[in-house]
This record gives structure tokens, sequence and C-alpha cells, in this order.
């Protein structure tokens, strides 16, 4: 009876020394993610977890607005981006780790209402009019934004929508405008409504605006972090990349 309880005891101290072990290897890591991003972020941060043990503590915003954050030292040590340029100019400035950028995905640009009939599967509405506000992110700071600005002007209706134009700090508070009837219609990330079957809504043509190339890199502050690390990685591999084809994104 005495050589099984001290064999029980062991085999309890094996599996808390195992435990503590695991716990000892987990770590955390701190994530900026552009905000058309958040939702598959949301997703793929709980299957790294799950599937890691490391965490993954994620804040979203514009990609501009993270880019001065992360130049003024805030302590983000992954950068998901929505745009090439802002990863390269990290890598350029030296606040990330060279050969670690890397496209996640390339987004879609829709018009879309929460008013069903009004957004046609052409996009006409936009000449025809009939609607006082519409909404676009802000262009300077999210590349979603600067996509709405170049369809505009591809279709040549950016001067005569001006007046009309409502812009948001970001994809998010863009979309919040939008569903709350601030503006009745405007440009958001696909991804945004592709889980949504009310309103209407047009998939504007990639030809009609710089490809939206998303673009991920290690920051200097997470080179030693194995979670920042392993994030990026969980990221390119197959589990992720089907939740971000799921959420309308195109993924290499």
């Amino acid at each position: 009876m005495t050589s099984r309880r001290a064999m029980l005891a062991a085999l309890v101290g094996g599996f808390a020394a195992l435990a503590t072990a695991a716990q000892a290897l987990a770590a955390e890591t701190r994530i900026a993610v552009a905000a058309n991003f958040t939702e598959p972020a949301k997703e793929i941060a709980a299957k790294f977890e799950a599937r890691t043990g490391h965490k993954a503590s994620l804040s979203f915003g514009s990609s501009g607005q993270f880019y001065a954050q992360i130049a003024n030292g805030a302590p983000f040590e992954v950068f998901l981006s929505a745009d090439v340029e802002r990863p390269q100019k990290a890598e350029a400035d030296g606040l990330a780790v060279p050969g670690t950028r890397f496209s996640y995905a390339t987004g879609r640009l829709v018009l879309w209402s929460r008013t069903p009939g009004l957004v046609d599967a052409k996009g006409a509405v936009l000449a025809k009019g009939g609607f006082q506000k519409i909404a676009i992110a802000d262009p300077k700071a999210a590349p979603y934004g600067l996509a709405a600005v170049e369809t505009l002007k591809k279709l040549g209706l950016y001067d005569q929508l001006t007046p009309k134009l409502v812009t948001g700090t970001s994809i998010t508070q863009t979309y919040q405008f939008i569903d709350t009837g601030a503006a009745e219609l405007g440009f958001v990330a696909l991804s945004q409504v592709v889980n949504r079957p009310d309103g209407s809504r047009w998939l504007v043509p990639v030809a009609d605006h710089t490809p939206i190339d998303q673009q991920a890199v290690l920051l200097k502050t997470g080179a030693d972090n194995p979670a920042a690390k392993a994030f990026l990685q969980f990221l390119k591999g197959p589990e992720a990349k089907t939740t971000i084809r799921r959420y309308g994104y195109e993924v290499r």
C-alpha cells in the first residue's frame, strides 16, 4: 500500500512539474492589428493559444495610427498592417526585424448599405445619388480609405461626392457610421460584412484601386519573444489561412 501511495505521489508530482514547465515555456505577445482584420484575428488568436499555450494580446486600429505609436515606442511586438508601405517603413526605420515581413492577406473593398436595394450590384448608385452621406475611412491612416478614394477618382465621382463624405478614423468607425445610419452607405472591408445577410452591397472590382496587400512583420521589441515568432509562424499556416479565406480575403 505504501509503495502504491508513493508511486501515486510521484505521478502527481510529475504531472505538476510538467504543468509548471509548460507554463514557464508559455509566453505572451502584444500585437497591433489593422481594424479590418479584427474578427479573423480574434479567431486566429484563440486557435493559436489553444495549439501553443502562448497568448496573443490584440489591439485594433488604423495602420497609420499604429505606425505612429510604434515609432514613438509603443510596446507592440508584431504588426499586422493593412498595407505594404508601413511594414516596409518599419524595416527601413530600424523598427522591424529584417526578413520577417510577409503578406498574410489581400483585402477586398465593398460599398455597403444596411438598406436593402440601395446599393446595386454595379455601384451605379454612386452616380445616381439619392443619399446624403457616404462614409469612408481616413485615407491618410487607413488603406481601405485610400482605396475608396482611388475608386471614386477612377469612376470620376470624387469631386462630385466630396461634400457628402463622412470620414472615420478607422474602418471600424466607418462601418459604425453606416450601421447606425449616420451615413446611408459607405466603403468598408468585405470582411466586415461577409457574414451579414442584410442590406445591399457592391464588391468593388480590384482594378478600380491599388491592391490591398496586407503585410505582417516582427518588430524588434519582439525579436527575443518566442510567442511573437510563433504567432507569425502560425499566421502562415493552413489553419490560419482557412480562417482568413472565410472572411473574404485572398491568401497566397
